[in-house]
């Protein structure tokens, strides 16, 4: 069984920067590929990002490509989302999951664990 901890979410104005974390306790980190999803109020969850077992591969939905970089520490581990160049529209709740395949997918079902989310809110 492992647990996520997403943590590193806020208040920003639109232009700047944050950086999301998320711990992962229990399992074997290293094995599972990991993705960062997010939530705007009245919408449906939507993938952000992915990244390799390894972190060989990345895979971003378009609207983030060029502005957000994931990546992760084997040692520590823990994955990141350094969010740059923020837009009113990245405003969401941001979750971190898991996927055994280990390889980085797009589709939430393919996640098995998933964290409790934290809050990005962009000011324009």
């Amino acid at each position: 069984q492992m647990q996520l901890v997403e943590s590193g979410g806020g208040l920003v104005q639109a232009g700047g920067s944050l950086r999301l974390s998320c711990a992962a306790y229990g399992g074997t980190f290293s094995s599972y590929a990991m993705g960062w999803f997010r939530q705007a109020p009245g919408k449906e969850r939507e993938f952000a990002a992915a990244i390799s077992w390894r972190g060989g591969n990345t895979v971003y939905v378009d609207s983030v490509k060029g502005r957000f970089t994931i990546s992760r520490d084997n040692v520590k581990n823990t994955v990141y989302l350094q969010m740059n160049s923020l837009k009113p529209e990245d405003t969401a709740v941001y979750y971190c999951a898991a996927d055994a395949l280990g390889v980085g997918s797009s589709k939430s079902y393919e996640y098995e664990y998933w964290g409790r989310g934290t809050q990005v809110t962009v000011s324009s």
